[in-house]
C-alpha cells in the first residue's frame, strides 16, 4: 500500500497546488526560499553518508480574472486564468553518481471557474497544462494534463469542505482519483487557519498591519528525468516557522520565514500504470536530515484598492 499511497499523495499535492492557485483567482503570489545543505538518507536505518544536497527555490502564481459577476445574494460567480511556476536551483555534493538533477522547473497554465450551486454549495471547476522537467530537454513526457471538479460546502464564513474527482495523465494514460480539501479558519486577535493539506497557522494579530504566525507548510515538486525504470521524480517538503507579516497597504502584504525544513524526500517511481497497483515493502522514501529554512513572500491581492 506504501507505493499507492505515493502515487496518491503526488497526484493530490499536485491538484491542490490547482486550488491553491484558486484561492487568488484575482492576485499574484512570488515567494524565494532557501534550504541549505543536509545529508541524504537512502533509506531508514541506513548509515549517515557525506553525500549533501540544498535547494533553492522561486515559486510565484498569478491569477487573472476573465469574468466575474455576483448573483442576488452577492455570491460571485468567476473565470479566471491563471499561470504559476516553481523554479529551483540544487547543488549535490559528494555523490559518488548523480543521484539527483541540478535543476527542476514547473510552469503550468490554468483556467478556473467558481460558481453557486445552491445558498450554501458552490462548484469549482479546475484545468491545467505544464511542463514538469529536469530542464535536460522538454518533451511530450514533460507535459501533465491535470483537471478536477470540486463541490464545496459552505458550513459558514469560516468552514468549508471539498470533495471530488480529479484527472491527470502522471500515468500515461487519464487516471481519476479522489480528492479533499478542507479550510477553516477563526477571527479575532488570536487566529487559527487551516487550510488541508497544504498549510497551518497559529497567528496574533499585533495590529492592523503587523501578523505574527507560527506556520507549518507542504510543498512539492515533479519532474520526468528521462530514466528507463524509474522516470518520475516527485519531491516532497515539509516545513514549520516563524513567519511575522506586514501589510504594506490595502493589497500588498511582505512575509518573512524563518524555521526549520522538517522533511524533504525525493523519490522516483515508475509512470507505467501497471506499476501502480504493484505492492512496495513499507518502508520511509529515501529523505533528507532535518535543516535550516528560511523564505521571503510578496503577496497582491488585485481585488483591494
Amino acid at each position: 500500500m506504501m507505493r499507492f499511497f505515493n502515487y496518491g499523495l503526488l497526484l493530490f499535492m499536485l491538484l491542490i497546488s490547482m486550488e491553491s492557485q484558486a484561492q487568488e483567482m484575482s492576485g499574484l503570489r512570488l515567494k524565494a526560499e532557501y534550504i541549505p545543505m543536509s545529508r541524504y538518507i537512502p533509506k531508514d536505518g541506513a548509515e549517515k553518508t557525506e553525500q549533501k544536497s540544498d535547494m533553492r527555490r522561486l515559486e510565484g502564481a498569478i491569477g487573472i480574472p476573465l469574468s466575474v459577476k455576483v448573483d442576488s445574494l452577492g455570491r460571485p460567480k468567476v473565470w479566471a486564468v491563471t499561470l504559476g511556476g516553481s523554479y529551483a536551483k540544487i547543488k549535490n555534493q559528494n555523490y559518488e553518481v548523480q543521484l539527483f538533477p541540478d535543476e527542476l522547473l514547473n510552469a503550468s497554465v490554468g483556467l478556473m471557474h467558481l460558481r453557486p450551486l445552491s445558498k450554501s454549495w458552490n462548484m469549482l471547476f479546475m484545468a491545467s497544462a505544464g511542463v514538469y522537467t529536469d530542464t535536460k530537454g522538454i518533451s511530450s513526457q514533460d507535459i501533465l494534463i491535470m483537471g478536477g471538479v470540486i463541490f464545496i460546502k459552505q458550513f459558514n464564513p469560516n468552514l468549508a469542505l471539498g470533495v471530488g474527482p480529479v484527472v491527470s495523465n502522471t500515468f500515461g494514460v487519464p487516471m481519476v482519483l479522489p480528492a479533499i480539501f478542507l479550510n477553516w479558519k477563526t477571527n479575532g486577535k488570536f487566529q487559527v487557519m487551516i487550510n488541508f493539506p497544504e498549510k497551518v497557522e497559529l497567528a496574533f494579530k499585533a495590529n492592523e498591519g503587523i501578523k505574527l504566525k507560527a506556520v507549518a507548510e507542504v510543498s512539492s515538486m515533479t519532474a520526468d528525468v528521462g530514466r528507463k525504470d524509474k522516470a518520475f521524480l516527485s519531491y516532497l517538503q515539509v516545513i514549520s516557522g516563524f513567519q511575522p507579516e506586514f501589510k504594506l497597504n490595502k493589497s500588498l502584504s511582505l512575509q518573512l520565514t524563518a524555521g526549520a525544513s522538517l522533511y524533504r524526500s525525493m523519490d522516483f517511481t515508475s509512470r507505467k500504470l501497471k506499476d501502480f497497483f504493484k505492492e512496495k515493502q513499507d518502508e520511509n522514501p529515501p529523505h533528507f536530515e532535518t535543516t535550516a529554512y528560511g523564505a521571503i513572500g510578496l503577496k497582491w491581492n488585485f481585488g483591494k484598492r
